[in-house]
């Protein structure tokens, strides 16, 4: 999924169509989940062997150690080897474990994808950072997942859908009307996830200068709404 970038990354945003709004207009995809507003945690109980939560301090090692084992199996052919190979560990822990405990503003957040008391998915979301040239959206407040990883080998048990519905629920009632994630042009799994959710490009791109080869990223978003386009069970998860 949308890969969490090292400190060392610049970001140069490029519009690919200049003055395309985000919104596509009256057929634009909508999220595909229900959205109850009545709970700040609606999704967040699950049954007794998945559920997600909000990350907890102690979940940082674990989140740590998730991202780079998610990166060196499913990223290596498209991450730089300095990122993937100079792991530091300890500041990766202490990197979540800020983020979990000091979040910049209340809109931002981390939450967890357990299986039974294992942490085999995460997500972290926030208000996106408007790049050059680019004015706020016309939908309305957006919230940005900056990152959503699910262990390989927990994907295919629902654990991206569970973690993507949360997000949603979340940011629609923080007053968020609108979702995006940055995806890796090449990565043909996370596209097709956010696409069977009902998310779609909306016009923006970037090129991340890793050190290496620079890395092309095209911005992806959905629109919050209470209408089900297909239900959470029978999303097409892509490995998530």
């Amino acid at each position: 999924m949308a890969a969490a970038r090292s400190g060392r990354v610049l970001v140069t945003p490029e519009l690919q169509h200049p003055g395309r709004s985000a919104r596509h207009g009256a057929g634009a995809p909508t999220y595909a989940a229900r959205v109850d507003l009545s709970s700040p945690f609606p999704r967040m109980t699950g049954t007794a062997d998945v559920s997600v939560r909000p990350a907890l301090p102690d979940d940082a090692a674990a989140i740590a150690r998730l991202q780079v084992v998610t990166w060196r199996t499913a990223y290596r052919s498209v991450l730089p080897t300095a990122v993937l190979d100079d792991w530091d560990a300890p500041s990766a822990q202490g990197l979540w474990r800020a983020a979990i405990t000091s979040p910049p503003t209340p809109g931002h957040g981390v939450l967890v994808a357990l299986e039974q008391n294992t942490v085999v998915g995460f997500a972290a979301f926030g208000p996106p950072e408007l790049t050059a040239g680019e004015q706020s959206d016309p939908a309305g407040p957006t919230t940005e997942i900056s990152t959503l990883l699910v262990e390989p080998r927990w994907g295919r048990r629902g654990h991206g859908s569970r973690l993507l519905s949360a997000v949603a629920d979340l940011a629609a009632s923080g007053g968020a009307a609108r979702l995006q994630v940055w995806l890796l042009e090449d990565d043909g799994v996370s596209s097709g996830f956010y696409e069977s959710a009902g998310w779609a490009p909306d016009g923006w791109a970037r090129t991340l200068d890793t050190g290496d080869a620079p890395l092309r990223e095209v911005r992806w978003h959905a629109l919050l709404g209470s209408e089900t386009a297909t239900d959470e069970e029978t999303t097409r998860e892509g490995g998530q």
